[in-house]
């Protein structure tokens, strides 16, 4: 009998072949990646791919990877990161947020409703502490995951063609 397989381990196969199979050189495909990382933890949701499409076109990356390197911040996820990012964020920039006054500006800001452009003006009126918290948070983000993310496909995407031209010998 054949086990079925769960959400995340669906999710996970779909992630890595869309890394393995791209048609690129690793490094083209890692960098792009690494573009999409940078922004889906920088840049607030719904602005991340106006800014790692044109990267991955400046930095010679993928743009499948820039793309779909962002959805680190997704509208499941973002409830989760973004309140832990201002947390942190507020600790590197010397506030004392605590984590619940994070959580529920963060849940203000991401259950506004209307026009996304109009998420940034709520975001404002949550004040300055949230908005350098945030920003200081996906910085740290940033630095942590970015390079993480380059090394870690360029990493899969070797041994893959690696272990298919082992194969193809065979």
């Amino acid at each position: 009998m054949k086990k079925k397989k769960n959400w995340m381990q669906k999710q996970s196969k779909w992630l890595y072949n869309k890394i393995v199979r791209e048609k690129a050189t690793p490094e083209y495909i890692a960098r792009g990646w690494a573009i999409g990382m940078f922004y889906g933890c920088l840049i607030p949701f719904g602005l991340q791919l106006v800014c790692s499409i044109p990267t991955a076109f400046l930095l010679k990356g993928s743009k499948i990877g820039a793309s779909v390197g962002t959805f680190l911040t997704n509208p499941v996820s973002i409830f989760f990161i973004y309140p832990v990012q201002c947390w942190f964020g507020g600790k590197l920039i010397g506030r004392e947020l605590s984590y619940e006054r994070v959580d529920a500006s963060m849940r203000h800001v991401l259950s506004h409703e209307g026009p996304w452009y109009e998420t940034y003006r709520v975001l404002a009126a949550e004040g300055l502490d949230i908005i350098l918290a945030f920003f200081a948070g996906g910085a740290l983000l940033t630095l942590i995951m970015t390079p993480i993310t380059y090394f870690v496909v360029l990493s899969i995407t070797k041994r893959y063609r690696a272990m298919k031209e082992k194969k193809s010998m065979a």
